[in-house]
């Protein structure tokens, strides 16, 4: 009995020493292992899928693991309760439904920006060129839900350009109204630019100069409860530095 207890206490303070090794060559933030829950607007896809790998690469033993949605579903579902480490929202309307409730850690920190775009089919078949095309009789177009950053952005895009439209359908999320034009359920939807270039050849897209009246700012930030803090604070780190930033730009997102 006395043998099993001394060797029980010599495996425990092997297992001790073996963690602070592995917490030592991890680095110096802090961050050693685990799983990080992020919680991201769902224009993030694409890129923050990139950065979750290269954050992986760099800190082994960390999984990364997203929730990608609308930014005001993710923000309800943070101050619910939804178990999560990280946020990043693509309005900083939508963070400040998490920071009001006082459950970041920190304050957020913009590490993004992104701007408005029409996508229509290959081709742009109805030669929509403006905004106003939009307006077009028998056209139809696809809007983000107004509490949707995608969505909020359009109307005040649509407003500056003295635009009125109709829309077929309100979309929870930007991908959902992107895939209503590749899917051909829609003529036109407006979307932000880097979901038409993240869709390639499959949509093409329309600039028009009211996008820079309505540029979005992306807020990230570490959530208070957030079940992993040091992995969290990491992730934010990573995102917020010149590597991040570097895949963030080759998605489209302009710089904060």
């Amino acid at each position: 009995m006395i043998r099993s207890a001394r060797r029980l206490a010599a495996l425990v303070l092997l297992a001790s020493l073996g963690l602070g090794a592995c917490s030592a060559s991890d680095g110096d933030d802090g961050a050693s292992g685990g799983t990080v829950t992020v919680f991201a607007a769902a224009s993030l896809k694409e890129s923050f899928t990139e950065l979750g790998e290269r954050f992986e690469e760099e800190h082994p033993g960390i999984e990364v693991t997203f929730n990608f949605n609308g930014s005001d579903s993710l923000a309800a579902g943070i101050v619910g309760g939804a178990p999560a480490d990280v946020f990043a929202a693509a309005s900083p309307s939508t963070m400040a439904r998490v920071t009001d409730e006082k459950l970041t850690a920190d304050a957020p920190v913009t590490f993004a920006r992104n701007r408005l775009a029409i996508a229509t089919a290959p081709g742009n078949p109805h030669g929509i060129g403006s905004l106003e095309d939009l307006a077009t009789p028998g056209l139809k177009v696809v809007l983000c839900d107004a509490t949707v950053p995608c969505g909020a952005a359009a109307r005040k895009a649509l407003a500056a350009a003295g635009t009125d439209v109709t829309p077929a359908s309100y979309e929870q999320d930007v991908k959902s109204a992107l895939t209503k034009v590749r899917l051909g359920e829609a003529d036109a939807a407006v979307v932000y630019r880097t979901d038409v270039r993240a869709a390639g050849d499959t949509v093409e897209g329309v600039d028009f100069p009211e996008a820079a009246q309505a540029v979005n700012d992306y807020p990230i930030a570490r959530l208070e409860n957030a079940p992993d803090a040091p992995a969290a604070d990491a992730f934010v780190a990573f995102v917020t530095s010149p590597e991040g930033r570097k895949v963030l730009g080759k998605a489209g997102f302009l710089a904060p």
